[in-house]
């Protein structure tokens, strides 16, 4: 290939020219991203029909039938590009969560990785597109990200091994590197950009592992640490994404020691947080920092004699006739897919980098690309905690037969009794669990998942009741449902000592209307809020 613009496309994009030392990265990688796929789809098996089938709290069928009504046919699978247009039903839901473990489980075993790869994101992109209030995490345009761009980043075959013969594209590499880049360093600039005083003035850690969306018996301890501690923490978090991980982009040797910096750094949040997959995503993306060399000199010597083989394996010699036509039929099939590799990355790199600019300098570069891509979430915006919690606050479910004694619904995740210390459950995302955090720091207004359960409740619907951990009204569906506001502290040392509760709280009053199934089974509202939004 003769110098010039043409060269550097086959150097970036085309496989053949790709990276030949980060085998065993993409191997772990890919690995990995398996199983995270996996614990994705997992979860979803026993929610699913809760959070979006035919009766659920937020029907995606009634979801997609308000876009059909808006959007002309392909626009409206352009908006909602998901497999819930074929069908919303119970078996298709169920469908997408098992086609999703299934394939998750062999791109784990590391069978056909590129098809594999395929499968889960068009199963996860559909539950998505359609769960509305449900899926407006990062941590899923994350995941959407990393495994679009490791198609291009897999090797190909059924059975590729380390993929020697087929090494990573430099492209897609660092577009994955890239990725990990911004999400921290993006998540720094957040922080300052917003201007939360609690950032500026080092208090940012001071109630935060009590006040995230889930906390963890480890955060209660860490957060009885001398307030020196959680302001160093401060200053180690800004400096580690708006400092440290520009790492990435030198020398090798300080790649390798960004690697030991940052995986303990997320090992420690695991710890004292349940964020679902994101830190193990994050995690997973850090070993491409690392290269073969450093791994094989880090691993016993049978497993380094093994893989050195692999690394080294010749490929398997063609005959003659074989090569002629394998020659000829690669050739305009090479181009197409060296062409479509280097559409699509690019566009990806323009679009994470055009947002950017916007974040930095109020550059705005043309935005039809951006917004073209945005619906499949492959080319993202991070920001985590641009402004912390002030306070922990909790939605609480309560049933009644009579209008006077309330019995609450038990929830399997988030925090309630008072002596029941918080659990380490990622990367299980439990996100009825977790979209109640969100729900509690604004109005019922703002968020329907709240009245759209009470009414549920009322009716005893057993696909919204498999997201409590029981059914206090078993025999009969309760007459009334309220939903109620508490604040929740953890205790303080002398008082776990003392009672053996983990945490106190404080009701502050009704947080959504009041519901009552009348004779007729029309549902009339009994009692409005009393309480304000509290962010």
């Amino acid at each position: 290939m003769e110098p010039g613009p043409a060269s550097a496309i086959g150097w970036l994009f085309d496989r053949q020219q790709g990276v030949p030392d980060r085998l065993i990265p993409r191997w772990l990688f890919l690995r990995a991203l398996g199983a995270i796929y996996f614990s994705a789809f997992f979860s979803l098996v026993f929610q699913i029909r809760g959070l979006i089938g035919l009766e659920g709290i937020l029907p995606a069928s009634r979801y997609l039938h308000a876009v059909e009504q808006s959007l002309g046919h392909w626009q409206r699978v352009w908006y909602a590009p998901t497999l819930l247009w074929f069908s919303a039903g119970p078996l298709m839901l169920s469908a997408l969560c098992w086609a999703g473990m299934l394939a998750s489980l062999l791109l784990v075993l590391n069978l056909w990785p590129r098809g594999m790869l395929v499968i889960c994101f068009v199963c996860f992109l559909s539950f998505v597109s359609a769960a509305q209030d449900f899926s407006g995490y990062q941590s899923d345009g994350m995941l959407l990200e990393a495994g679009f761009i490791a198609f291009f980043f897999a090797p190909t075959g059924f059975r590729p091994g380390l993929g020697q013969l087929y090494p990573a594209s430099r492209a897609s590499l660092f577009l994955l590197q890239w990725e990990w880049f911004r999400i921290y360093f993006e998540s720094g600039a957040v922080k300052l950009l917003s201007g939360d005083p609690a950032w500026r003035h080092f208090t940012a850690m001071d109630e935060y592992y009590q006040n995230g969306p889930l906390p963890t018996w480890v955060g209660w301890y860490v957060q009885h640490l001398p307030h020196g501690f959680h302001a160093g923490t401060v200053y180690a978090t800004l400096a580690l994404e708006l400092g440290l991980v520009c790492m990435l982009f030198l020398p090798r040797p300080w790649r390798i020691v960004c690697f030991f910096i940052v995986t303990p750094w997320q090992v420690g949040v695991i710890l004292t947080a349940n964020y679902t997959f994101l830190n193990y995503l994050v995690l997973a993306m850090g070993v491409l920092l690392l290269d073969d060399r450093f791994v094989l000199g880090v691993m016993p010597e049978k497993w380094r004699v093994w893989l050195t083989a692999g690394i080294s394996r010749p490929e398997t010699p063609l005959t003659p006739e074989l090569r002629t036509w394998k020659e000829k039929s690669a050739r305009y099939w090479r181009l197409l897919k060296l062409s479509s590799s280097a559409v699509m990355l690019t566009w990806i790199f323009y679009v994470t980098m055009a947002e950017l600019l916007w974040m930095f300098a109020k550059l705005r570069l043309p935005t039809s690309p951006v917004a073209a891509l945005e619906p499949f979430r492959i080319a993202n915006r991070y920001g985590l905690f641009a402004v912390m919690t002030r306070g922990r606050y909790e939605i609480e479910f309560q049933g009644s037969t009579d209008g006077q004694t309330w019995v609450a619904y038990p929830f399997r995740y988030k925090p309630q009794k008072l002596s029941e210390p918080p659990r380490i459950y990622a990367p299980y995302q439990p996100r009825f669990d977790w979209n109640l955090w969100f729900a509690s720091l604004g109005s019922w207004g703002e968020y329907p998942i709240v009245p759209n359960t009470e009414v549920l409740l009322l009716s005893n619907d057993k696909d919204a009741l498999a997201l409590f951990a029981g059914n206090p009204f078993s025999q009969e569906p309760p007459h009334q449902i309220r939903a109620v506001l508490w604040q929740y502290w953890f205790t303080t040392m002398s008082e776990k000592r003392g009672t053996g509760m983990w945490w106190r709280r404080q009701l502050l009053g009704l947080y959504a209307p009041r519901l009552e199934r009348g004779p007729d089974g029309g549902i009339k509202v009994v009692e409005w809020p009393t309480v304000q939004p509290m962010e």
